[in-house]
Protein backbone atom coordinates (compact mmCIF):
# COMPACT_ATOMS: atom_id res chain seq x y z
CA UNK A 1 0.00 0.00 0.00
CA UNK A 2 2.82 2.40 0.87
CA UNK A 3 4.43 1.78 -2.52
CA UNK A 4 1.18 2.57 -4.32
CA UNK A 5 0.54 5.73 -2.30
CA UNK A 6 4.17 6.77 -2.73
CA UNK A 7 3.99 6.60 -6.52
CA UNK A 8 0.83 8.69 -6.65
CA UNK A 9 2.26 11.12 -4.10
CA UNK A 10 5.36 11.60 -6.25
CA UNK A 11 3.26 12.32 -9.34
CA UNK A 12 1.03 14.78 -7.49
CA UNK A 13 4.04 16.45 -5.88
CA UNK A 14 5.65 16.90 -9.29
CA UNK A 15 2.50 18.42 -10.79
CA UNK A 16 2.00 20.85 -7.91
CA UNK A 17 5.69 21.77 -7.89
CA UNK A 18 5.56 22.85 -11.54
CA UNK A 19 2.24 24.66 -11.17
CA UNK A 20 3.28 26.27 -7.88
CA UNK A 21 6.58 27.52 -9.26
CA UNK A 22 4.80 28.90 -12.34
CA UNK A 23 2.31 30.83 -10.20
CA UNK A 24 4.98 32.09 -7.79
CA UNK A 25 6.89 33.52 -10.75
CA UNK A 26 3.81 35.49 -11.71
CA UNK A 27 2.38 33.14 -14.31
CA UNK A 28 -1.33 32.95 -15.04
CA UNK A 29 -2.67 29.41 -14.67
CA UNK A 30 -4.74 29.37 -17.84
CA UNK A 31 -1.60 30.20 -19.83
CA UNK A 32 -0.02 26.98 -18.60
CA UNK A 33 -2.83 24.78 -19.90
CA UNK A 34 -2.93 25.96 -23.49
CA UNK A 35 -5.02 23.53 -25.53
CA UNK A 36 -2.90 23.74 -28.73
CA UNK A 37 0.26 22.88 -26.77
CA UNK A 38 -1.42 19.94 -25.04
CA UNK A 39 -2.80 18.63 -28.32
CA UNK A 40 0.58 18.78 -30.04
CA UNK A 41 2.52 17.19 -27.17
CA UNK A 42 0.13 14.44 -26.10
CA UNK A 43 -1.52 13.91 -29.48
CA UNK A 44 1.86 13.80 -31.21
CA UNK A 45 3.30 11.43 -28.59
CA UNK A 46 0.34 9.07 -28.93
CA UNK A 47 0.49 9.26 -32.73
CA UNK A 48 4.21 8.40 -32.83
CA UNK A 49 3.59 5.53 -30.42
CA UNK A 50 0.79 4.14 -32.59
CA UNK A 51 3.04 4.31 -35.66
CA UNK A 52 5.74 2.43 -33.78
CA UNK A 53 3.75 -0.33 -32.08
CA UNK A 54 0.41 -0.42 -33.90
CA UNK A 55 -3.04 0.61 -32.78
CA UNK A 56 -3.91 -2.77 -31.26
CA UNK A 57 -0.90 -2.59 -28.94
CA UNK A 58 -1.38 1.08 -28.15
CA UNK A 59 -4.55 0.47 -26.16
CA UNK A 60 -2.55 -1.71 -23.76
CA UNK A 61 -0.92 1.40 -22.30
CA UNK A 62 -3.98 2.22 -20.19
CA UNK A 63 -3.89 -1.20 -18.53
CA UNK A 64 -0.13 -0.89 -18.07
CA UNK A 65 -0.51 2.53 -16.44
CA UNK A 66 -2.95 1.01 -13.96
CA UNK A 67 -0.49 -1.82 -13.22
CA UNK A 68 2.34 0.68 -12.76
CA UNK A 69 0.49 2.72 -10.14
CA UNK A 70 -1.53 -0.13 -8.63
CA UNK A 71 0.77 -3.16 -8.96
CA UNK A 72 -0.01 -6.66 -7.66
CA UNK A 73 0.99 -7.29 -4.07
CA UNK A 74 3.82 -9.79 -3.67
CA UNK A 75 4.62 -11.18 -0.24
CA UNK A 76 7.78 -13.31 -0.32
CA UNK A 77 7.69 -13.83 3.45
CA UNK A 78 4.23 -15.39 3.27
CA UNK A 79 5.41 -17.62 0.43
CA UNK A 80 8.38 -18.79 2.46
CA UNK A 81 6.13 -19.60 5.42
CA UNK A 82 3.97 -21.73 3.12
CA UNK A 83 6.97 -23.67 1.77
CA UNK A 84 8.43 -24.30 5.22
CA UNK A 85 5.09 -25.56 6.57
CA UNK A 86 4.55 -27.77 3.53
CA UNK A 87 8.08 -29.22 3.75
CA UNK A 88 7.28 -30.88 7.07
CA UNK A 89 4.10 -32.46 5.68
CA UNK A 90 5.83 -33.62 2.49
CA UNK A 91 8.46 -35.48 4.53
CA UNK A 92 5.71 -37.26 6.46
CA UNK A 93 3.18 -38.01 3.72
CA UNK A 94 4.99 -37.56 0.40
CA UNK A 95 4.68 -35.12 -2.49
CA UNK A 96 1.02 -35.92 -3.12
CA UNK A 97 0.13 -33.96 0.01
CA UNK A 98 0.90 -30.83 -2.00
CA UNK A 99 -2.44 -31.19 -3.79
CA UNK A 100 -4.26 -30.63 -0.50
CA UNK A 101 -2.03 -27.69 0.43
CA UNK A 102 -1.91 -25.99 -2.97
CA UNK A 103 -4.26 -23.18 -1.90
CA UNK A 104 -1.60 -21.93 0.50
CA UNK A 105 0.34 -20.77 -2.52
CA UNK A 106 -1.53 -17.80 -3.96
CA UNK A 107 0.62 -17.15 -7.04
CA UNK A 108 -0.29 -18.91 -10.30
CA UNK A 109 3.32 -19.70 -11.21
CA UNK A 110 3.94 -21.23 -7.78
CA UNK A 111 0.93 -23.50 -8.17
CA UNK A 112 2.04 -24.50 -11.65
CA UNK A 113 5.58 -25.41 -10.65
CA UNK A 114 4.33 -27.30 -7.58
CA UNK A 115 1.98 -29.41 -9.71
CA UNK A 116 4.95 -30.36 -11.87
CA UNK A 117 6.87 -31.26 -8.71
CA UNK A 118 3.95 -33.31 -7.41
CA UNK A 119 3.90 -35.28 -10.67
CA UNK A 120 7.49 -36.35 -10.05
CA UNK A 121 9.29 -33.91 -12.37
CA UNK A 122 13.04 -33.98 -11.58
CA UNK A 123 14.65 -30.79 -10.21
CA UNK A 124 16.63 -30.20 -13.43
CA UNK A 125 13.44 -30.35 -15.50
CA UNK A 126 11.67 -28.03 -13.04
CA UNK A 127 14.47 -25.54 -13.44
CA UNK A 128 14.30 -25.70 -17.24
CA UNK A 129 10.53 -25.15 -17.20
CA UNK A 130 10.84 -22.19 -14.83
CA UNK A 131 13.69 -20.57 -16.74
CA UNK A 132 11.79 -20.85 -20.02
CA UNK A 133 8.74 -19.19 -18.52
CA UNK A 134 10.81 -16.44 -16.90
CA UNK A 135 12.51 -15.69 -20.19
CA UNK A 136 9.16 -15.44 -21.97
CA UNK A 137 7.83 -13.21 -19.20
CA UNK A 138 10.88 -10.96 -19.38
CA UNK A 139 10.48 -10.55 -23.14
CA UNK A 140 6.84 -9.50 -22.71
CA UNK A 141 7.61 -7.13 -19.88
CA UNK A 142 10.53 -5.49 -21.63
CA UNK A 143 8.35 -4.84 -24.68
CA UNK A 144 5.80 -3.11 -22.46
CA UNK A 145 8.46 -1.11 -20.66
CA UNK A 146 9.95 -0.07 -23.99
CA UNK A 147 6.62 1.49 -25.01
CA UNK A 148 6.85 4.07 -22.23
CA UNK A 149 10.58 4.60 -22.73
CA UNK A 150 9.82 5.46 -26.35
CA UNK A 151 7.00 7.79 -25.31
CA UNK A 152 9.43 9.52 -22.97
CA UNK A 153 11.66 10.13 -25.98
CA UNK A 154 8.86 11.30 -28.27
CA UNK A 155 7.30 13.81 -25.85
CA UNK A 156 10.14 16.40 -25.66
CA UNK A 157 10.51 16.29 -29.44
CA UNK A 158 6.79 16.96 -29.84
CA UNK A 159 7.17 19.84 -27.41
CA UNK A 160 9.89 21.34 -29.58
CA UNK A 161 7.72 20.90 -32.67
CA UNK A 162 4.90 22.73 -30.89
CA UNK A 163 7.24 25.55 -29.92
CA UNK A 164 8.60 25.89 -33.45
CA UNK A 165 5.08 26.00 -34.90
CA UNK A 166 4.03 28.63 -32.38
CA UNK A 167 7.12 30.74 -33.08
CA UNK A 168 6.50 30.57 -36.82
CA UNK A 169 2.94 31.78 -36.34
CA UNK A 170 4.06 34.43 -33.86
CA UNK A 171 6.75 35.85 -36.12
CA UNK A 172 4.46 35.72 -39.13
CA UNK A 173 1.83 37.75 -37.32
CA UNK A 174 4.24 40.13 -35.62
CA UNK A 175 3.13 43.76 -35.73
CA UNK A 176 4.54 46.94 -34.47
CA UNK A 177 3.90 46.16 -30.81
CA UNK A 178 6.96 44.31 -29.40
CA UNK A 179 5.13 43.58 -26.13
CA UNK A 180 2.68 41.32 -27.94
CA UNK A 181 5.52 39.55 -29.72
CA UNK A 182 7.38 38.88 -26.47
CA UNK A 183 4.21 37.57 -24.79
CA UNK A 184 3.50 35.23 -27.70
CA UNK A 185 7.08 33.94 -27.68
CA UNK A 186 6.74 33.09 -23.97
CA UNK A 187 3.49 31.28 -24.72
CA UNK A 188 5.19 29.30 -27.49
CA UNK A 189 7.56 27.65 -25.00
CA UNK A 190 4.64 26.13 -23.06
CA UNK A 191 4.71 23.25 -25.55
CA UNK A 192 8.35 22.53 -24.71
CA UNK A 193 7.49 22.63 -21.02
CA UNK A 194 4.72 20.06 -21.45
CA UNK A 195 6.94 17.84 -23.57
CA UNK A 196 9.70 17.73 -20.96
CA UNK A 197 7.21 17.52 -18.10
CA UNK A 198 5.28 14.56 -19.54
CA UNK A 199 8.48 12.68 -20.37
CA UNK A 200 10.08 13.05 -16.95
CA UNK A 201 7.06 12.91 -14.66
CA UNK A 202 4.72 10.58 -16.57
CA UNK A 203 6.26 8.31 -19.21
CA UNK A 204 9.76 7.56 -17.86
CA UNK A 205 8.50 7.01 -14.27
CA UNK A 206 5.86 4.58 -15.56
CA UNK A 207 8.61 2.65 -17.34
CA UNK A 208 10.59 2.55 -14.10
CA UNK A 209 7.55 1.39 -12.16
CA UNK A 210 6.96 -1.44 -14.63
CA UNK A 211 10.61 -2.46 -14.31
CA UNK A 212 10.14 -2.69 -10.55
CA UNK A 213 6.99 -4.78 -11.01
CA UNK A 214 8.92 -7.09 -13.33
CA UNK A 215 11.73 -7.58 -10.81
CA UNK A 216 9.26 -8.33 -8.01
CA UNK A 217 7.38 -10.91 -10.07
CA UNK A 218 10.62 -12.48 -11.25
CA UNK A 219 11.82 -12.79 -7.67
CA UNK A 220 8.61 -14.56 -6.65
CA UNK A 221 9.13 -17.00 -9.54
CA UNK A 222 12.73 -17.65 -8.52
CA UNK A 223 11.66 -18.16 -4.90
CA UNK A 224 8.92 -20.56 -6.03
CA UNK A 225 11.40 -22.57 -8.09
CA UNK A 226 13.81 -22.91 -5.18
CA UNK A 227 10.98 -23.92 -2.86
CA UNK A 228 9.67 -26.54 -5.30
CA UNK A 229 13.14 -28.02 -5.77
CA UNK A 230 13.57 -28.16 -1.99
CA UNK A 231 10.29 -30.05 -1.62
CA UNK A 232 11.10 -32.56 -4.36
CA UNK A 233 14.49 -33.15 -2.76
CA UNK A 234 12.82 -33.97 0.57
CA UNK A 235 14.73 -31.33 2.51
CA UNK A 236 13.84 -30.80 6.15
CA UNK A 237 11.95 -27.58 7.06
CA UNK A 238 14.97 -25.89 8.64
CA UNK A 239 17.01 -26.42 5.48
CA UNK A 240 14.13 -25.18 3.32
CA UNK A 241 13.90 -22.09 5.51
CA UNK A 242 17.63 -21.39 5.28
CA UNK A 243 17.61 -21.99 1.55
CA UNK A 244 14.78 -19.57 0.88
CA UNK A 245 15.60 -16.76 3.29
CA UNK A 246 19.13 -16.63 1.86
CA UNK A 247 17.53 -15.17 -1.27
CA UNK A 248 16.16 -12.19 0.67
CA UNK A 249 17.96 -8.95 1.51
CA UNK A 250 19.65 -8.99 4.92
CA UNK A 251 16.98 -6.76 6.47
CA UNK A 252 14.22 -9.12 5.36
CA UNK A 253 16.13 -12.17 6.59
CA UNK A 254 16.05 -10.80 10.12
CA UNK A 255 12.26 -10.57 10.00
CA UNK A 256 11.85 -14.23 9.16
CA UNK A 257 14.40 -15.86 11.43
CA UNK A 258 11.71 -16.83 13.93
CA UNK A 259 9.54 -18.89 11.54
Amino acid sequence: MIKKIGALFGLILGIFSIIGAFIIEGGVLNKLFLLPALIIVFGGTFAATIVGIGLENFFKIFKLIRIAYFPPDYDPLKLIYAFVETASEVRQEGLLIIEKKIDKFIYPFTKKILRFAMDGTPPAALENIAISEMRAMETRHMMNINIFSKMGGYAPTMGIIGTVLALILTLGAAGSDPTVLIRNIATAFIATLWGIFSANLIWFPIADRLKQCHLEEKFIMELSLEGAIALTSGEIPSVVKSRLISMLPQKEQIKILNI
